[in-house]
């Protein structure tokens, strides 16, 4: 592969099923200017060596004028920029404030105990398959049991949730841009916008109420919360709510819906899930390697000129950082392309690395691996109806968009 175009092959939905070649190629160069203007990093030690470099900026007004964008990269007006698009120290101070109600050290045992709730919201979803021959797991599980989830966390009052989940699907829309007319594009982004804006005055309006009646929920905690750093604004806790509900959601959808399509193309290792349920922690991590939902972190920003493998990268450019590509790199993983359910030694960059390690992280691998325990114990004999499925245009959070599977009924 030559430096023409990289981005523009990795990008192509032609290339979506199986970008995988791509990577191999591309890691014989491990660092390489794009033509359309931003640096590639596909090797595994370059890549983790530059998520803990304090000289790389996540701050998209860091980028040039003329840097290579994504959808993605429009930003709410009204509402400030989400901690994992700021650095240190706005970044560590908003993180910080974050994880209190979320996880350790504050509240340790908040995802633990959320494990009886979890195993609820799947049980009652794959009941729902009963009397089916067919399923589409992305529509009918992948997609609603994560925002689920994300609402009990939250405290999002059981009536309202089937507006949350409408305000979800449409932000979802903006991950995945229609390929329509100009016309067709702008009018879904208002779409987009209109809903961003609701879901911000609806968290506003519920953060004002828990701070005046508190419960045991995250919203709760955070319009509560105090500390050394102070506390969150208003308009902080509801960027943080959305960040929640967006990177949270999209990557564990394809989490869960990447590794049921990984275990019905590798029989032995669902036969083994099924037998062993213990297996579930290691093959999420294997899983995160294979088949990782986040495919390359876009628009890092180089704060000074940095030497890499053999390169500079000069101060001022656009970077990408290829973490599926990191993931199979020889140099690291033995055999690679390989799925390994219980590989030792796994240390992927499937929840990335440094300061922007997955927030989320600690339940998108209990969500998955409840999914994923179930799924292969209840589903009797379940085959893929398509192979490949269609994937979601997306490159960044790549899975599939529908996952066909046909079952002969279900397991008590």
């Amino acid at each position: 592969m030559t430096s023409v175009a990289l981005l523009r092959q990795i990008t192509d939905y032609a290339n979506r099923a199986d970008p995988y070649p791509l990577y191999a190629e591309l890691r014989k160069t491990p660092v390489v200017r794009d033509e359309e203007g931003p640096y590639l990093v596909s090797t595994y030690w370059e890549i983790r060596s530059l998520l803990h470099d304090p000289r790389l900026s996540s701050d998209p007004r860091n980028l040039s004028p003329d840097a290579f964008r994504t959808p993605a990269t429009e930003e709410d007006p009204n509402l400030p920029l989400s901690f994992i698009r700021l650095d240190p120290p706005e970044h560590d101070r908003l993180r910080g404030l974050a994880m209190q109600p979320f996880g350790p050290p504050h509240t340790p045992r908040r995802i633990h105990e959320m494990r009886g709730e979890l195993g609820e919201i799947v049980s009652g979803l794959i009941d729902a398959f009963d009397g089916r021959e067919q399923i589409d797991l992305v529509d009918d599980f992948s997609y609603p049991f994560p925002v689920t989830v994300i609402c009990r966390l939250l405290g999002v009052p059981r009536e309202d949730e089937s507006r949350f989940h409408g305000w979800a699907d449409t932000l979802a829309a903006s991950i995945d841009p229609s390929l329509g007319s100009a016309e067709e594009l702008e009018e879904q982004m208002r779409t987009v916008r209109q809903a961003r804006t609701e879901l911000a005055a609806y968290l506003a309006a519920l953060i004002e109420e828990r701070g005046r009646s508190p419960r045991d929920d995250m919203l709760s905690a955070m319009a509560s919360g105090h500390g050394p750093d102070g506390r969150m604004t208003l308009a902080e806790m509801v960027t943080t709510s959305i960040l929640l509900l967006i990177a949270g959601h999209e990557t564990t959808v394809n989490l869960i819906t990447n590794g049921m399509l990984t275990l019905l193309r590798n029989p032995d290792a669902l036969q083994r899930l099924r037998d062993d349920p213990d297996l579930a922690v290691p093959m999420v991590e294997e899983l995160l390697r294979f088949e990782p939902p986040v495919q390359l972190l876009p628009q890092k920003t180089t704060l000074a000129d940095i030497d890499i493998a053999g390169t500079t990268i000069p101060k001022g450019v656009t970077l990408f950082l290829v973490l599926a590509s990191g993931n199979r790199d020889p140099q690291r993983f033995t055999d690679p392309d390989r799925f390994i359910p219980d590989r030792p030694d796994n240390q992927h960059l499937g929840f990335s690395s440094g300061v922007h390690s997955c927030f989320g992280a600690p339940l998108a691998r209990l969500e998955a691996q409840i999914a994923l325990t179930e799924l292969a114990r209840r589903l009797d004999n379940p085959r893929l109806v398509e192979d490949p499925p269609p994937y979601r245009r997306n490159a960044v959070l790549r899975g599939p968009r529908h996952l066909g599977i046909a079952i002969d009924g279900l397991k008590r």
